[in-house]
């Protein structure tokens, strides 16, 4: 009995002296896998992508053109695009906000303002099939950077990675963007990753001079070994991922 009491006292003073540490590790543990790198401002960058009825696709360009200006007196319009390939009959732009309280501030002076409302949303909203919006941040180590000169085609591609944030993924998803970006096979506008709307999605804007130059880069690229193996690292962390090739409007501030 006596030896079976100091045996329980021993077992009792390891779980008193090691469950704290091992509670603590893995406290720690689940914090490196859902935390990353955070931007250090509250600036975020909407993203509206509306379908228009095909019927209406010209005289909603030609609308919005007209009476954009009304749009842009309450907030920062990064750029607005009309997708040429890989989703017709859409448009697709990027809207800049300080703070939630900023977008909610404007949205309510927009819903007051008589010109905006007639001018505009009367006429635009008949010709619009489908409306979505989704809230993201630029990535630490990214900044808007303008292409070199105006003209040419956007690409929005988009990364659904796997779940955990980029902590897990981060470090391997700049490696794959950057080895694109260095050689000059592609002007890196800006890289975002999401905040509201589908979680662990990231977008990566670029520009090329034309869609032929595009093609071409990227068949130079895929025999870059440097970009393959980026790209391999961190295809391991991703789940599926689409793109679409964007003109500039006339009245987009990126051009």
């Amino acid at each position: 009995m006596t030896a079976l009491r100091i045996t329980l006292r021993k077992a009792c003073s390891f779980t008193e002296n090691i469950l704290p540490k091992f509670r603590k590790n893995l406290t720690e543990t689940r914090a490196s896998i859902s935390t990353g790198p955070q931007q250090q401002h509250a600036t975020f960058y909407e993203f509206r992508t509306y379908r228009v009825e095909p019927a209406q696709n010209a005289a909603f360009l030609r609308l919005t053109n007209e009476k954009i200006h009304l749009r842009t007196a309450h907030s920062e319009l990064l750029g607005y695009w009309s997708v040429e390939y890989g989703g017709l009959n859409q448009v697709f732009h990027i809207w800049k906000y300080d703070s939630y309280a900023q977008r909610a501030a404007v949205r309510a002076a927009l819903a007051q303002d008589p010109e905006w409302i007639e001018q505009y949303i009367s006429k635009a909203m008949p010709m619009l099939a489908s409306q979505d919006n989704e809230v993201t941040y630029l990535v630490p180590w990214s900044q808007l950077d303008r292409p070199p000169k105006e003209g040419g085609v956007y690409e929005l591609a988009t990364f659904q990675m796997r779940p955990g944030g980029p902590a897990v993924w981060g470090e391997a998803f700049q490696a794959a963007v950057t080895t694109h970006a260095r050689p000059g096979y592609a002007h890196l506008v800006g890289v975002f990753h999401s905040e509201v709307g589908r979680l662990n999605t990231v977008h990566v804007l670029w520009w090329y001079e034309n869609p032929d130059q595009r093609a071409g880069s990227r068949h130079k690229a895929h025999g870059d070994a440097r970009v393959v193996a980026a790209v391999r690292g961190s295809v391991t962390y991703l789940e599926n991922q689409s793109n679409k090739l964007l003109f500039p409007t006339p009245f987009s501030p990126l051009k």
